[in-house]
Parts: C-alpha cells; sequence; structure tokens
C-alpha cells in the first residue's frame, strides 16, 4: 500500500473518534410518545424493510457476479453474445412490481387512518388548545379554560388533543415529533391536528418550516402529565399576574428571539379568530390595523 493510501485510511480515524458521542443521541421519530407517533413509526419501518427486499438481494448479487466473473476465474461462462433472459426479465420487474402494489395498498390506507384532520377516538373529554405562530414564538390558547401560554402546554397523558392552527407572520410548520405529524402554519387560514400522548413524558416541539433568523430558536415544550398534575398546572397559569391584552399581543407580535415561557391567565376574547380574520380578503402589502380590546 503506498504512503498515499496510508494517508487517506488515517483521515478518517476523527470521524471514527465520534462515534461514542452519538451513543446518548434519540432519533425522536423512532422513540414515540404517542399513538399517532407509534403508529407513523410502525409505518417507517415497514416500508423501508418492504424496499429492502430488493436492495439487499441487488446489494449481494453485484459482489457475486463481480466475483464470480472476475478475470482470473477462467471456469465462469463466457457468453459475448447473450442478451435475454424470460427468467432474468420476470424476476426484475414482477418482484418490484409486487412491492410497489404492497407499498401502494399501505400508503393509501395509512394517509386516510394518519389523516392530521380526523378526530381520535376516545372515551375521554379532548384537550382544545389554539396556535398561532408568531416571530420567533408560539403562543398557544385553551379557549376552554380561559387561558393563554408562549412556548409551553401541558395537557393529560391517554387525552386526545384537538389543535387549531394559524399564523400571525409567515408561513411555519407545528411539529412533535414525539407524538407524531406535523401541520402547517398560515396566516388567515386555520389547519387541524389530533394527537394524543401514551405517557408522561417532556417533549420538544419546533417549527418545521424555516421562517426567518429566529427560526432556530423557534421551539417549546410539551408536557403530558397525569390528569392531577394537569389541573395543578392550570390553576397556576390561571394564578399568573400577565394578562394578554392588545398592548401584550401587539408587544408578542413583534419579532424576537429564544423566546421564555410566558404564562396569561385572561386573553382577549376570540383572540384566535381575530387573527384569521384580519387576513382574510386582504389584499398584498396592506397594513395590518390592531384593534384595541381589552381581556374579558
Amino acid at each position: 500500500m503506498s504512503k498515499n493510501k496510508y494517508q487517506r485510511l488515517l483521515s478518517f480515524l476523527p470521524l471514527l473518534g465520534m462515534l461514542p458521542t452519538l451513543e446518548g443521541c434519540k432519533w425522536t421519530l423512532l422513540d414515540p410518545k404517542g399513538q399517532v407517533g407509534l403508529d407513523e413509526q410502525n409505518l417507517i419501518i415497514t416500508a423501508t424493510l418492504m424496499m429492502l427486499l430488493v436492495v439487499i438481494p441487488v446489494i449481494i448479487m453485484t459482489f457475486a457476479f463481480a466475483w464470480k466473473y472476475r478475470a482470473s476465474n477462467t471456469s465462469a461462462i463466457y457468453a459475448p453474445k447473450w442478451s435475454h433472459s424470460t427468467k432474468i426479465e420476470i424476476t426484475v420487474w414482477l418482484v418490484p412490481i409486487l412491492i410497489i402494489i404492497a407499498l401502494g395498498s399501505i400508503t393509501y390506507k395509512s394517509t386516510h387512518a394518519l389523516d392530521p384532520y380526523h378526530s381520535l377516538e376516545s372515551n375521554v373529554t379532548p384537550v382544545n388548545i389554539e396556535v398561532v405562530a408568531l416571530d420567533w414564538k408560539w403562543l398557544f390558547i385553551y379557549p376552554d379554560l380561559g387561558i393563554a401560554t408562549i412556548n409551553e402546554i401541558q395537557f393529560p397523558e391517554h387525552t386526545p388533543l384537538n389543535f387549531k392552527i394559524t399564523s400571525d407572520t409567515v408561513m411555519n410548520s407545528f411539529f412533535i415529533p414525539a407524538l407524531g405529524s406535523q401541520i402547517y402554519a398560515m396566516a388567515g387560514m386555520q389547519t387541524n391536528l389530533h394527537l394524543i400522548a401514551n405517557k408522561k413524558a417532556e417533549m420538544d416541539g419546533i417549527s418545521a418550516n424555516y421562517s426567518g433568523a429566529g427560526f432556530a430558536g423557534m421551539k417549546f415544550k410539551a408536557i403530558s402529565t397525569s390528569q392531577e398534575d394537569f389541573i395543578a398546572w392550570v390553576a397556576k397559569v390561571k394564578a399568573a399576574p400577565k394578562l394578554l391584552d392588545q398592548d401584550e399581543y401587539d408587544t408578542l407580535a413583534k419579532q424576537s428571539q429564544n423566546n421564555s415561557v410566558a404564562l396569561y391567565s385572561k386573553y382577549m376574547p376570540n383572540l384566535f379568530q381575530k387573527i384569521i380574520s384580519k387576513y382574510v380578503g386582504m389584499k398584498p402589502g396592506k397594513q395590518i390595523q390592531h384593534e384595541k380590546s381589552s381581556c374579558g
């Protein structure tokens, strides 16, 4: 082996030294905390295994053919005029076609079963949460409880979550990887998402769509708790001194980065719908005029 080859091999040693640091990494999509995430994990694994039915044999045959028909193997059949084999044609076409049919069937069924707009079947009363994407923070409104938060939501385990999502800025994408599914937040529009947590956990939530300079810090915590702990948390928020009136909302709507958690014991009536409505029918370039309102 030449000196240059040794040098190339040695250049990979620093990469090998990085492998131990990956032991603590978690692939969140493959460690779901909710039923939707679990179903999506199963779909990813199933689709991958089915595709490997083609990939693995091809890799094996590539090495096998290269070895069998190497120049030094004089016993290998040499057929320079060979051009067709019915058996090979049937194999290379039929197997992929069957896999595509199977994948198509699975994808069709799972696409409808995992439709984010479909509510989840449960005997438990769902928690309704209205979500507003801002620059660069998340506003969460609990319409049934009369409270609001910034960059944190809590909810009981084994309880369906009904999200209504919009944006008061550019398009974002609301995503809690451990619970599965993501869906866009767009100004003047409402999207829906239904999730559930199967266990107690503290999960990371993110914007999965680049939205400007503060995008990297546009994160929030999604915490599933016991019913008792959730009731205690709601009481804590209701006792918070902050009120989400128009002046406070105007401040929130301004661009700011790496925002900390904030709790609001009250918010303006119909805030979520007002945020959507102010963009309906708006012409490009028209300035937004905030309507003064106070907390109810």
